[in-house]
């Protein structure tokens, strides 16, 4: 009976021939290095388990960085696709009307925002055209210096091609019946060339966090780049 504690043969054995087996279980790994601190006693210091215990922490935070980074390259991948998607659907119209509706369509559903509004700047009251009624879900006409007031606001800040910010509710000027639902927006600043007023894309959204200051602004850079191409030769 004095080897009722020793380990069955056949199963030390299988551990000799297979150390791997131990190595590779964290749990029973951990079980091993505590008996082991418990056989030494509490007026020993242990300052390889304390070093195994740092480089288990190391490890751990580690391989949340790896998953973090992992997880952020496939939201930027994600995001990507989803632009060259928006842009290749708003290049395929061969008339302005469509052109623009398609804006707060198909677009704006790929985009995955609520509501696309085309905002022009014109020195003419250009509210009663037959053209800007028809697109009137679409496209907003303001007076001169409307982009760069509503871009500001009340702050003095440098100009940017993109701006991502949460509002309380949208601006009926831009948003028109839909300004109550609107609570966070992206504005592009768009440039139509020598000669011509700027102009405004804004994509508004019901959740307060779907544009942020926060957030990178490369791809809806991008997008705005490609739009105002696209304007340049309509109006041309």
């Amino acid at each position: 009976m004095t080897n009722t504690r020793r380990i069955e043969e056949s199963l030390r054995e299988t551990l000799i021939s297979s150390p791997d087996m131990i190595l590779e279980d964290t749990d029973l790994m951990q079980a091993l290095i505590a008996a082991n601190e418990r056989a030494m006693g509490s007026n020993i210091v242990d300052l390889r388990g304390i070093a195994m215990d740092r480089l288990e922490a190391r490890l751990d935070r580690l391989e949340d960085t790896h998953r973090s980074v992992i997880a952020a390259a496939y939201e930027n991948l994600a995001g990507t696709n989803q632009i060259h998607r928006a842009v290749l659907r708003m290049l395929d119209p061969t008339e302005f009307e469509p052109f623009l509706r398609d804006l707060g369509g198909e677009v704006a559903e790929i985009l995955r925002v609520d509501v696309v509004r085309l905002v022009l700047e014109t020195v003419q009251n250009d509210e009663d055209d037959p053209a800007v009624k028809r697109l009137g879900e679409v496209l907003s006409v303001a007076e001169p210096g409307f982009v760069e007031q509503y871009v500001a606001g009340d702050r003095e800040a440098p100009a940017r091609p993109v701006t991502l910010r949460a509002v309380r509710q949208g601006d009926a000027r831009v948003y028109g019946q839909q300004a109550h639902r609107i609570h966070s927006e992206a504005c592009l600043r768009l440039d139509f060339g020598p000669g011509r007023l700027p102009g405004l894309l804004v994509m508004g959204s019901v959740d307060p966090g779907q544009f942020t200051p926060q957030q990178g602004t490369d791809l809806l850079a991008f997008f705005g780049g490609v739009f105002e191409r696209a304007m340049r030769r309509w109006l041309s």
